[in-house]
Formats: structure tokens, C-alpha cells, sequence
């Protein structure tokens, strides 16, 4: 079964947020880089790009699919992980380590819409 971290908040599409006062850092789940299988290039938006929860913001290419990263809350990117440049495979080492952005959240009151680890973990059974 899958690794899921109490704390944070997650969405259907098997991304996750963890929230440090304003910021938010978000990766893929454990479960998400166990489907992909072997990541090999992590596709991310630019510092300052404007990400909209429920849109695109980026992609994950491993050596069987490509897979869109959508967006599970909205806000501003601050920071992009650039080791994911040089070393895409850190998702699959550790995906709650190796965030893909940083962002400054436009509102909070989004994370209502995400699940608790809880409701991940019966939600990626299925």
C-alpha cells in the first residue's frame, strides 16, 4: 500500500499540499509515482506563473506514460524544485521530500475542497 502523510491535504488526482504558513509545497503522492513507475522528466511552471486549482500546471513523464500535474489549490509560484531538473527520479526516492512547487496561496479556504490522509488512503484503494 501506498505511503500517505498525516498533514497534509490531497486531491483525487493524487497531488499533494503541504502548508507552511502562506506557502504551499506541492508534489505527487506516493501512490501517483508507484503508477507512473520510473520518473524521468518533471515538467514545471516558471517563478511567477499564476497556477488555478483543478488547471494544469506541469507534467511527470515516466518511461511508461506522461501524466498532467493539476493544480489542487491556487496561488503563485515562488519556487520550483530545480534538483527535479537534474534528478527527476527524487520523486520516486521520496515524493513527500521532493516537492515540485512552491507556492504562495491565493486562498486558503480551497484546502477544504482537498481530502485529509484519512480519506486518501481509502479514496487510493479504489
Amino acid at each position: 500500500m501506498a505511503k500517505v502523510l498525516e498533514g497534509l491535504f490531497y486531491s483525487e488526482s493524487h497531488e499533494y499540499v503541504r502548508v507552511e504558513g502562506e506557502y504551499g509545497f506541492i508534489g505527487i503522492t506516493d501512490y501517483a509515482q508507484h503508477a507512473l513507475g520510473e520518473v524521468v522528466y518533471v515538467d514545471m511552471p516558471e517563478v511567477d506563473d499564476e497556477v488555478e486549482a483543478g488547471n494544469e500546471f506541469g507534467a511527470v513523464e515516466s518511461v511508461k506514460a506522461a501524466s498532467d500535474l493539476m493544480a489542487p489549490v491556487s496561488g503563485t509560484v515562488v519556487e520550483v524544485n530545480e534538483a527535479l531538473e537534474d534528478e527527476p527520479g527524487l520523486v520516486n526516492t521520496d515524493p513527500y521530500a521532493n516537492w515540485i512547487i512552491k507556492i504562495e496561496l491565493t486562498d486558503k479556504t480551497e484546502l477544504d475542497n482537498l481530502m485529509d490522509a484519512t480519506a486518501y488512503a481509502e479514496f487510493s484503494k479504489e
